[in-house]
Protein backbone atom coordinates (compact mmCIF):
# COMPACT_ATOMS: atom_id res chain seq x y z
CA UNK A 1 0.00 0.00 0.00
CA UNK A 2 1.22 3.55 -0.88
CA UNK A 3 0.38 6.32 0.86
CA UNK A 4 1.38 9.72 -0.50
CA UNK A 5 0.61 13.23 -0.82
CA UNK A 6 -1.07 14.62 -4.41
CA UNK A 7 -1.94 18.29 -5.44
CA UNK A 8 -4.82 18.17 -7.51
CA UNK A 9 -6.12 20.88 -9.87
CA UNK A 10 -8.89 22.99 -9.24
CA UNK A 11 -10.43 25.60 -9.97
CA UNK A 12 -9.08 27.67 -7.45
CA UNK A 13 -5.18 26.57 -7.45
CA UNK A 14 -4.50 23.30 -6.39
CA UNK A 15 -5.56 21.12 -3.26
CA UNK A 16 -3.41 18.53 -1.54
CA UNK A 17 -4.36 15.60 -0.99
CA UNK A 18 -3.75 12.31 0.86
CA UNK A 19 -3.89 9.56 -2.12
CA UNK A 20 -3.41 5.80 -0.78
CA UNK A 21 -3.08 3.68 -3.51
CA UNK A 22 -3.19 -0.51 -3.11
CA UNK A 23 -0.53 -2.58 -4.05
CA UNK A 24 -1.07 -4.20 -7.41
CA UNK A 25 -1.68 -2.93 -11.27
CA UNK A 26 -5.01 -2.00 -10.01
CA UNK A 27 -7.24 -0.81 -11.59
CA UNK A 28 -9.50 0.13 -8.27
CA UNK A 29 -12.38 1.45 -7.18
CA UNK A 30 -12.22 4.58 -5.94
CA UNK A 31 -13.55 6.00 -2.64
CA UNK A 32 -13.53 9.70 -2.12
CA UNK A 33 -13.22 10.99 1.81
CA UNK A 34 -14.21 14.38 3.03
CA UNK A 35 -12.41 15.10 6.36
CA UNK A 36 -13.84 17.06 9.41
CA UNK A 37 -13.18 20.14 10.25
CA UNK A 38 -9.36 19.48 11.99
CA UNK A 39 -8.31 18.62 8.85
CA UNK A 40 -5.74 16.61 7.35
CA UNK A 41 -3.32 14.56 9.91
CA UNK A 42 -2.44 11.40 10.98
CA UNK A 43 -5.74 10.17 11.92
CA UNK A 44 -6.91 10.85 9.10
CA UNK A 45 -4.56 8.99 7.15
CA UNK A 46 -4.70 5.86 9.00
CA UNK A 47 -8.49 5.86 8.07
CA UNK A 48 -7.97 6.10 4.56
CA UNK A 49 -5.44 3.99 5.03
CA UNK A 50 -7.61 1.54 6.51
CA UNK A 51 -9.97 1.56 3.66
CA UNK A 52 -7.27 1.17 0.69
CA UNK A 53 -6.79 -1.97 2.97
CA UNK A 54 -9.62 -3.04 1.40
CA UNK A 55 -8.84 -2.46 -1.93
CA UNK A 56 -10.00 0.89 -2.65
CA UNK A 57 -7.91 3.56 -4.05
CA UNK A 58 -8.31 6.48 -1.09
CA UNK A 59 -8.05 10.48 -2.15
CA UNK A 60 -8.71 13.05 0.66
CA UNK A 61 -8.25 15.95 -0.06
CA UNK A 62 -7.47 19.27 2.08
CA UNK A 63 -11.34 20.97 1.80
CA UNK A 64 -9.47 24.32 2.83
CA UNK A 65 -6.64 24.45 0.32
CA UNK A 66 -7.41 28.11 -0.38
CA UNK A 67 -6.17 29.12 3.08
CA UNK A 68 -2.90 26.86 2.42
CA UNK A 69 -1.89 23.29 2.83
CA UNK A 70 -2.82 20.88 5.37
CA UNK A 71 -1.84 21.42 8.52
CA UNK A 72 -3.27 24.99 8.98
CA UNK A 73 -3.61 24.93 12.18
CA UNK A 74 -1.19 23.68 15.38
CA UNK A 75 -3.17 20.78 16.06
CA UNK A 76 -1.28 19.95 19.67
CA UNK A 77 -3.63 19.44 22.12
CA UNK A 78 -6.63 18.05 20.04
CA UNK A 79 -7.08 15.03 22.15
CA UNK A 80 -7.25 17.50 25.45
CA UNK A 81 -11.04 18.69 26.07
CA UNK A 82 -10.18 21.59 27.64
CA UNK A 83 -8.39 22.79 24.46
CA UNK A 84 -10.29 21.05 21.77
CA UNK A 85 -13.01 23.79 21.81
CA UNK A 86 -9.68 26.35 21.28
CA UNK A 87 -8.51 24.55 18.55
CA UNK A 88 -11.96 23.89 16.56
CA UNK A 89 -12.54 28.46 17.32
CA UNK A 90 -9.06 28.59 15.30
CA UNK A 91 -10.76 26.19 12.31
CA UNK A 92 -14.38 27.70 12.09
CA UNK A 93 -13.01 30.87 9.83
CA UNK A 94 -11.96 27.71 7.19
CA UNK A 95 -15.07 25.53 7.64
CA UNK A 96 -17.64 29.07 7.09
CA UNK A 97 -15.73 30.51 4.09
CA UNK A 98 -16.45 27.18 2.36
CA UNK A 99 -19.48 27.87 0.61
CA UNK A 100 -21.87 25.62 -1.12
CA UNK A 101 -20.84 26.70 -4.53
CA UNK A 102 -16.68 26.10 -3.77
CA UNK A 103 -18.17 22.57 -2.39
CA UNK A 104 -19.92 21.60 -5.26
CA UNK A 105 -17.28 23.04 -7.86
CA UNK A 106 -14.38 21.36 -5.86
CA UNK A 107 -16.05 18.22 -5.58
CA UNK A 108 -16.33 17.95 -9.71
CA UNK A 109 -12.85 18.69 -9.56
CA UNK A 110 -11.97 15.56 -7.22
CA UNK A 111 -13.91 13.35 -9.76
CA UNK A 112 -12.05 14.72 -12.80
CA UNK A 113 -8.74 13.62 -10.99
CA UNK A 114 -9.94 9.92 -10.29
CA UNK A 115 -11.42 9.53 -13.52
CA UNK A 116 -8.31 10.49 -15.04
CA UNK A 117 -6.32 8.05 -13.55
CA UNK A 118 -5.51 4.86 -15.38
CA UNK A 119 -5.76 2.64 -12.00
CA UNK A 120 -8.92 3.89 -11.18
CA UNK A 121 -11.94 1.66 -12.31
CA UNK A 122 -13.95 4.12 -15.10
CA UNK A 123 -17.54 4.90 -13.65
CA UNK A 124 -18.63 6.48 -10.67
CA UNK A 125 -16.96 6.47 -7.07
CA UNK A 126 -17.99 5.80 -3.69
CA UNK A 127 -17.60 9.08 -1.15
CA UNK A 128 -17.25 9.16 2.63
CA UNK A 129 -17.74 12.01 4.94
CA UNK A 130 -17.09 12.80 8.48
CA UNK A 131 -18.30 15.58 10.60
CA UNK A 132 -19.01 18.95 8.25
CA UNK A 133 -17.40 16.56 4.99
CA UNK A 134 -20.32 14.11 5.73
CA UNK A 135 -22.49 17.35 4.63
CA UNK A 136 -20.44 18.52 2.49
CA UNK A 137 -19.96 14.90 0.52
CA UNK A 138 -24.24 14.95 0.26
CA UNK A 139 -24.03 18.13 -1.46
CA UNK A 140 -21.23 16.97 -4.02
CA UNK A 141 -23.67 13.55 -4.74
CA UNK A 142 -26.37 16.16 -4.97
CA UNK A 143 -24.50 18.24 -7.85
CA UNK A 144 -23.01 15.02 -9.35
CA UNK A 145 -25.48 12.54 -9.18
CA UNK A 146 -24.31 10.15 -12.27
CA UNK A 147 -20.53 10.27 -10.95
CA UNK A 148 -21.27 9.08 -6.93
CA UNK A 149 -22.63 5.64 -6.55
CA UNK A 150 -22.48 5.69 -2.78
CA UNK A 151 -22.25 8.14 0.13
CA UNK A 152 -21.60 7.15 3.86
CA UNK A 153 -21.61 9.79 6.41
CA UNK A 154 -20.61 9.91 10.02
CA UNK A 155 -21.92 12.11 12.72
CA UNK A 156 -22.96 15.18 9.81
CA UNK A 157 -24.18 18.00 11.20
CA UNK A 158 -26.26 20.46 9.75
CA UNK A 159 -27.79 18.55 7.20
CA UNK A 160 -30.96 20.23 8.06
CA UNK A 161 -31.18 23.87 8.61
CA UNK A 162 -33.42 26.97 7.66
CA UNK A 163 -31.81 28.05 4.84
CA UNK A 164 -33.30 27.84 1.33
CA UNK A 165 -30.04 25.77 0.40
CA UNK A 166 -29.89 23.22 3.21
CA UNK A 167 -28.50 19.82 2.19
CA UNK A 168 -31.53 18.30 2.80
CA UNK A 169 -33.69 20.01 -0.01
CA UNK A 170 -31.28 18.96 -2.74
CA UNK A 171 -32.23 14.94 -2.06
CA UNK A 172 -34.19 14.64 -5.47
CA UNK A 173 -31.59 14.43 -7.63
CA UNK A 174 -29.88 11.63 -5.46
CA UNK A 175 -29.28 8.16 -7.24
CA UNK A 176 -26.62 6.79 -4.99
CA UNK A 177 -27.43 4.49 -2.22
CA UNK A 178 -26.94 6.71 1.41
CA UNK A 179 -25.85 5.23 4.73
CA UNK A 180 -26.40 8.12 7.46
CA UNK A 181 -24.56 7.37 10.95
CA UNK A 182 -26.21 9.89 13.46
CA UNK A 183 -24.19 10.75 16.53
CA UNK A 184 -27.11 10.37 19.68
CA UNK A 185 -25.30 13.07 21.48
CA UNK A 186 -25.02 15.93 18.60
CA UNK A 187 -26.74 19.67 18.84
CA UNK A 188 -25.44 19.65 15.44
CA UNK A 189 -28.39 17.02 14.11
CA UNK A 190 -31.05 16.81 16.43
CA UNK A 191 -33.19 14.14 16.77
CA UNK A 192 -35.88 16.50 14.71
CA UNK A 193 -33.71 17.01 11.48
CA UNK A 194 -32.76 13.57 11.84
CA UNK A 195 -36.54 12.79 10.95
CA UNK A 196 -36.93 15.95 8.63
CA UNK A 197 -34.10 14.97 6.54
CA UNK A 198 -35.48 11.06 6.27
CA UNK A 199 -38.67 12.60 5.04
CA UNK A 200 -37.55 14.15 2.19
CA UNK A 201 -35.19 10.79 1.51
CA UNK A 202 -38.40 9.26 1.61
CA UNK A 203 -40.07 11.90 -0.38
CA UNK A 204 -37.52 11.11 -2.56
CA UNK A 205 -37.09 7.30 -3.04
CA UNK A 206 -33.69 7.65 -2.21
CA UNK A 207 -31.72 3.89 -1.49
CA UNK A 208 -30.87 5.06 1.97
CA UNK A 209 -30.27 3.79 5.68
CA UNK A 210 -30.22 6.10 8.82
CA UNK A 211 -29.13 4.66 11.94
CA UNK A 212 -28.82 6.46 15.57
CA UNK A 213 -25.46 5.61 17.46
CA UNK A 214 -26.51 5.32 21.18
CA UNK A 215 -24.10 7.61 23.91
CA UNK A 216 -22.16 8.90 20.52
CA UNK A 217 -20.95 12.46 20.49
CA UNK A 218 -20.69 14.39 17.42
CA UNK A 219 -16.96 13.42 15.97
CA UNK A 220 -17.02 10.23 17.57
CA UNK A 221 -15.13 8.51 14.87
CA UNK A 222 -11.87 10.61 15.57
CA UNK A 223 -9.57 8.79 17.97
CA UNK A 224 -7.43 11.96 17.87
CA UNK A 225 -10.13 13.82 19.72
CA UNK A 226 -11.81 13.63 23.22
CA UNK A 227 -15.30 12.28 22.00
CA UNK A 228 -13.51 8.90 20.18
CA UNK A 229 -15.83 5.63 21.24
CA UNK A 230 -14.21 2.87 19.70
CA UNK A 231 -17.58 0.79 20.23
CA UNK A 232 -18.82 3.18 17.18
CA UNK A 233 -16.04 3.63 15.51
CA UNK A 234 -15.94 -0.65 15.45
CA UNK A 235 -19.38 0.07 13.99
CA UNK A 236 -19.05 2.25 11.74
CA UNK A 237 -16.83 0.29 10.55
CA UNK A 238 -18.57 -2.40 9.79
CA UNK A 239 -21.38 -0.05 7.99
CA UNK A 240 -18.91 1.53 5.75
CA UNK A 241 -17.03 -1.40 4.50
CA UNK A 242 -20.81 -3.23 3.83
CA UNK A 243 -21.37 -0.48 1.94
CA UNK A 244 -18.48 -0.59 0.09
CA UNK A 245 -18.32 -4.12 -0.93
CA UNK A 246 -22.01 -4.00 -2.10
CA UNK A 247 -21.38 -1.18 -3.94
CA UNK A 248 -18.46 -2.58 -5.58
CA UNK A 249 -19.06 -6.44 -5.20
CA UNK A 250 -16.61 -7.07 -3.00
Amino acid sequence: MQTTTVDVPTGDGVADAYLVRPDGDGPFPAVLVFMDAFGLRPRIAEMAQRIAERGYLVLVPNLFHRAGRAPLVDLTGLGDPAQRGEIFGRVMPFVTALTPELVRADGGAYLDFLAARDDVVAGPVAMVGYCMGGTNALRVTEAHPDRVAALATFHAGRVVTDSPDSPHLGVGSVRAELYLAHADQDGSMTPEQIATLEKALDAAGVRYRSELYPGAHHGFTMADTPVHDERATDRHWAALFDLLDRTFGG
